[in-house]
């Protein structure tokens, strides 16, 4: 009997992608996540739930004893108090289980950017994480470093049904990889699969290609019947106000607008070129079609 891949955060974007990719090819998954409810849809599938909390470190080792791989994660906490505080504490719960429980593969999201030390708002938690692991000598890591994710255009559909407009804090002009999660996913349960990887790499995936956000809104806007639809770069104080007001804490908040700040002094960008290994295929306008155009109808 094969021993089980784990997989942390199972009900998120990238996770339950991943557990679902993995249970479809026959692999014994054991899915990770707070909620037990929200791990139905995978132990329906034949996942094994394991519910519990992720900045606990014994609920970890037991989690993660007897797996042949595993995908690390920290996941989003917006109403966090101190947001690089909450990330050090999974991280440092996180790399401690894998030591103790002796996860001989590693598969880490984490994010482009995270090679910087500073500036870069909650990627910064994720800098840190990447240096922990560095620690773990008897652990092959394979750290993913994405782009910008598609889905995070899904935000601005409310703003978009009450103002007709798309925006964020980022300027419309500066062009920057964007990748959809399935992609993410994809290339992370190919690792898991494989564990004939061996020492510590990091792998960048970069989607197909580099588009601004003006580009970005015209595709998304052509794909829900608004070709003319408009991009507004929004100002800071109004960004974090609408952050605030959807439950974000008001460090979250101020990680966010660093966040942006470093993408539109173009700081937070790959630190490795676009190449045939790290383009991913699924295109924004792909995406449009199918996620934005169905979760735009379905918020109407």
């Amino acid at each position: 009997m094969k021993s089980p891949i784990v997989i942390c955060g199972a009900t998120g974007n990238v996770g339950s992608r991943i557990a679902t990719a993995l249970l479809a090819a026959g692999e014994p998954v054991r899915a990770v996540a707070r909620n037990r409810g929200r791990l139905a849809a995978l132990t329906a599938k034949g996942a094994e739930a394991r519910p519990g909390d992720i900045e606990d470190t014994s609920f970890l080792v037991r989690a993660f004893t007897s797996a042949r791989s595993a995908f690390v994660m920290i996941p989003p906490k917006p109403d966090a108090a101190d947001v690089r505080e909450y990330q050090n504490r999974v991280g440092d719960a996180l790399v401690a289980a894998v030591s103790t429980a002796r996860v001989p593969h590693v598969v880490v999201l984490s994010s482009a950017g995270a090679h910087l030390s500073e500036g870069t708002g909650p990627i910064l938690g994720l800098h840190d994480l990447e240096a922990k692991l560095e620690r773990l000598r008897d652990t092959a890591v394979r750290i993913l470093r994405p782009a910008y994710f598609m889905e995070n255009h899904l935000l601005s559909i409310p703003l978009i049904h009450s103002r007709g407009i798309n925006g964020t804090p980022i300027r419309a002009d500066a062009p920057r990889p964007m990748i959809g999660t399935c992609d993410i996913a994809d290339a992370a349960a190919g690792l898991l699969r494989d564990t004939a990887f061996a020492g510590h790499d990091v792998r960048y995936l970069l989607g197909p290609r580099d588009l601004t956000m003006g580009e970005a809104t015209r595709i998304l806007g052509a794909a829900i019947g608004k070709p003319d639809l408009a991009y507004v770069q929004l100002r800071e104080e109004e960004a974090r106000r609408s952050m605030v007001e959807m439950g974000m804490s008001d460090d979250a908040a101020r990680s966010m607008l660093e966040m942006f700040r470093g993408f539109n002094a173009g700081r937070i960008r790959p630190s490795r070129e676009r190449d045939a290994g790290n383009t991913t295929p699924t295109t924004l306008e792909e995406f449009a079609r199918t996620t934005f155009a169905s979760a735009y109808r379905a918020a109407a």
